[in-house]
C-alpha cells in the first residue's frame, strides 16, 4: 500500500489542521477525520437510469477512508454530507463494500451529517445521523449557511483549483478558506468519493458561499507542502 502523504498543519479558527492526501482533514485536538461528499454508490444511480459505469466506486472510495483512519489514528470521524449519491444509496451497497462501512463505523465514532443528495437517508448504515453539529465552537454541516459568523466547515461544492504552467493545465482538489469579519473563518472541503467532479474554487457560487470574508483562498496541497492562493479580497 502506498503511504498516504500528510501536508503540513495549518491554522484554522485557532486550531491546527492537516490535509490527509489533499482530500481528508485531520484535526489532531478531537482526534478526527473529516470527509466531505463521499458520493457512495453514485455508480449504481447511474446504472438505475441507464448508464452504466464500473460498480466499484464505493469500494474504492470506503478503502481510501480506511487508509486515512489508519495513518492518523482518528478515532473519530465526521461526513459532511453528501455521504450517499441519493437517499436509496446506502441499500444498494454490495456485500463486500456494505462489509468494509460496517467495520469502519465499529471501529470508530462515526457521525454522518446529511446533505442535499441524501437529506432523507434513513438507514444510518452504522454511527449517527444528523443534519449538523458543533464541535469545540467549529459549526459542521454540509453547505455553506449564508452570513455565518461562526467558525465553520462544509463541503457541497467539490472545489478544485486550475493552474496553467509550461502550456499545461493542471486541476488539484483544493480546500477554499474564507477569513470572516469576525476572526471565525470558514472552510469548504474538496470532495473525497471516487466519482466526484469538482467546481473551479474561483467560481461565484463558492466566493459567495464564503461571505462576509474578508478574503478567499484556494489552500492546493502538493506532495510536501501546502501552496495559497488568493481567489477573492474584499475592496479597502
Amino acid at each position: 500500500m502506498v503511504p498516504l502523504s500528510f501536508q503540513p498543519s495549518f491554522g484554522f479558527a485557532q486550531e491546527e489542521f492537516a490535509l490527509v492526501d489533499g482530500r481528508a482533514l485531520y484535526w489532531p485536538r478531537e482526534q478526527a477525520l473529516l470527509v466531505a461528499d463521499l458520493h457512495l454508490e453514485k455508480a449504481s444511480f447511474y446504472a438505475s437510469h441507464g448508464q452504466m459505469l464500473p460498480p466499484y466506486d464505493s469500494r474504492e472510495t470506503l478503502a481510501r477512508l480506511a487508509s486515512a483512519i489508519r495513518a492518523t489514528g482518528a478515532r473519530r470521524v465526521f461526513t459532511l454530507g453528501d455521504n450517499f449519491h441519493d437517499d436509496g444509496g446506502a441499500l444498494r451497497l454490495e456485500p463486500h463494500a456494505a462489509g468494509m462501512l460496517d467495520a469502519l463505523t465499529r471501529a470508530v465514532d462515526w457521525v454522518w451529517i446529511t446533505g442535499n443528495h441524501d437529506s432523507q437517508m434513513s438507514d444510518p448504515a452504522g454511527g449517527a445521523l444528523v443534519e449538523e453539529l458543533e464541535i469545540s465552537g467549529i459549526m459542521l454541516r454540509h453547505q455553506a449557511l449564508p452570513g455565518e459568523l461562526r467558525a465553520e466547515l462544509s463541503g457541497h461544492f467539490h472545489p478544485k483549483f486550475r493552474l496553467s504552467a509550461r502550456g499545461r493545465s493542471i486541476s488539484r482538489p483544493c480546500a477554499v478558506v474564507g477569513s470572516s469579519p469576525s476572526g471565525a473563518g470558514r472552510m469548504i472541503l474538496p470532495a473525497f468519493g471516487a466519482l466526484t467532479g469538482g467546481m473551479d474554487a474561483s467560481d461565484p457560487a463558492i466566493l459567495q458561499a464564503m461571505q462576509p470574508a474578508r478574503r478567499v483562498d484556494a489552500i492546493v496541497p502538493t506532495k510536501d507542502r501546502l501552496l495559497q492562493f488568493p481567489l477573492w479580497r474584499a475592496a479597502v
